[in-house]
């Protein structure tokens, strides 16, 4: 394991009335990596995100966050994460900045810093100032603010339950970019999502998850070597036709084209077209089971 880990689950466990929400799943993360957990509902997602945040003790196994081992009164621990939960509901009848400095007093942060820290978060995720109750909010513009709420103690640690979950293109494209911002100032991030074009584009390992268990679990390309396949398309003219030839491994590819040549035939392009993490994920988890 490398040296620089930050987060690392070890065998977690997590029983409801005698079933397995989560069984025995183990994952590790980088300083400045950013990992993204998919799969389908009910995989154990959620539930693994909330034992690793300390907000639910695991009935077997560790999370260690540092070194140090996480639980529900570990709040040094608590201090350096911040929590994004999938459904995240805010006082509505608080206006924005009332809101994030009431957060900053729990985190007893001292008011002029706590200024300086809102007025960056409020520049960084354009939220304007106004004096609109948080009720009147779009749902875009909730889900920034319950961002900001979770950054308000500069934490070391992201976690975000689907961040971008049910928020309209634009909005869930601007919250993408805004963890990939975070990562490039250090930050070490583990969210779920449902979009894995955007997860296979921002992140560093992946945990694909399926009925509480680790699925698969790598690098993208790792993953992509283990799980993916390769297929080489050659695009050639023989006869006054042009003809297409699928196929899926490089020697056999070499001796087509020497075939084609060989018979009086040209080749006018050869395509390599490898599995996206769509198509890795939809393999492993088989969404019709």
């Amino acid at each position: 394991m490398e040296n620089n880990v930050v987060i690392a689950a070890q065998g977690l466990v997590k029983t409801y009335n005698d079933q397995n929400a989560v069984d025995g799943i183990e994952f590790h993360v980088c300083r400045g990596e950013v990992l993204g957990i998919i799969g389908p509902n009910g995989a154990g997602k959620t539930t693994t995100l909330k034992m690793i945040s300390g907000l639910i003790p695991p009935t077997r196994g560790k999370t260690l966050i540092n070194g140090q081992a996480v639980s529900i009164d570990n709040t040094s621990i608590k201090k350096v994460i911040g929590y994004l939960p999938e459904d995240s509901p805010l006082y509505e009848n608080m206006k924005t900045r009332d809101y994030l400095r009431f957060f900053a007093d729990i985190h007893d942060i001292k008011r002029d810093e706590a200024d300086r820290r809102i007025d960056t978060l409020l520049k960084q995720l354009n939220l304007e100032e106004s004096n609109k109750r948080l009720g009147t909010f779009s749902k875009g513009m909730k889900r920034k603010v319950a961002i900001a709420r979770s950054l308000v103690n500069d934490p070391q640690i992201l976690i975000y339950d689907e961040p971008a979950s049910g928020l309209d293109p634009q909005t869930a494209h601007y919250i993408i970019g805004f963890i990939r911002t975070m990562k490039d100032r250090g930050k070490t991030i583990i969210f779920s999502g449902h979009n894995l074009a955007q997860v296979e584009n921002i992140c560093d390992r992946v945990l694909i998850m399926k009925g509480g268990n680790v699925a698969a679990y790598g690098t993208i390309p790792e993953l992509k070597e283990q799980y993916g396949t390769i297929t080489y398309s050659i695009t050639y003219e023989s006869g006054g036709a042009t003809q297409i030839l699928n196929i899926m491994d490089m020697d056999e590819m070499n001796r087509a084209v020497r075939e084609i040549v060989d018979d009086g035939g040209s080749i006018t392009d050869v395509s390599v077209e490898e599995s996206d993490l769509e198509e890795i994920f939809l393999r492993l988890v088989d969404v019709e089971d």
